[in-house]
């Protein structure tokens, strides 16, 4: 099972954290930074699997990671997953993110963190794998593309909550009302 999943860049600024098993936040910022030195301290030319550091579960866990460019793809998952299967899934996921950013870089994930979500989830949930064909995965962001599209994004949601209300089809408010001998007169309370 998939533990965490850690990207950052050179300098060990995280760019996506999503941990399947709950760790407090200080615990978590801890985790970040052993694993990007025990990450960032090997030559490029070494094999890509390690033990886990000591504060996420040291040697039951194991750390599988890629270095792009700028960036670390780091897996810490336990030792029923594969490591090349987990490597796999990396490529996968970096495919799939350069496929829908079209040349993915480092500005893409801080400035698309939903849409990295979302195509994170649509690979892993609950540290579950869940697709590993990157063209399904592409069709499924395509179609949540659409979907944002046809509602025309959140920005205009306010618009069309105004619009909705003034569409609305309500019976009209009595501007007098008589009880017996007491006749209340209502103001016109309409903003629009």
């Amino acid at each position: 099972m998939i533990k965490a999943i850690l990207i950052f860049n050179n300098h060990g600024k995280p760019r996506l954290i999503r941990f399947y098993q709950y760790f407090a936040e200080d615990m978590q910022q801890q985790i970040i930074r052993e694993t990007f030195h025990l990450v960032s301290k090997r030559d490029d030319n070494v094999c890509n699997f390690l033990e886990g550091g000591s504060l996420i579960g040291g040697s039951d866990y194991k750390l599988i990671y890629r270095h792009y460019a700028t960036l670390y793809f780091v897996f810490c998952v336990d030792s029923s997953e594969s490591e090349l299967g987990i490597l796999d899934l990396i490529q996968v996921f970096v495919e799939t993110l350069d496929k829908c950013f079209e040349n993915v870089c480092e500005l893409d994930l801080i400035f698309h963190m939903d849409k990295v979500h979302y195509i994170l989830q649509e690979v892993v949930m609950g540290g579950m794998v869940l697709e590993t064909n990157m063209n399904e995965i592409v069709a499924q962001v395509e179609v949540q593309n659409r979907m944002e599209k046809s509602e025309g994004g959140l920005s205009a949601a306010p618009a069309r909550a105004v619009s909705a209300v003034k569409n609305m089809n309500l019976p009209e408010i009595p501007r007098n009302i008589n009880i017996g001998d007491i006749n209340i007169k209502v103001p016109n309370l309409s903003p629009f």
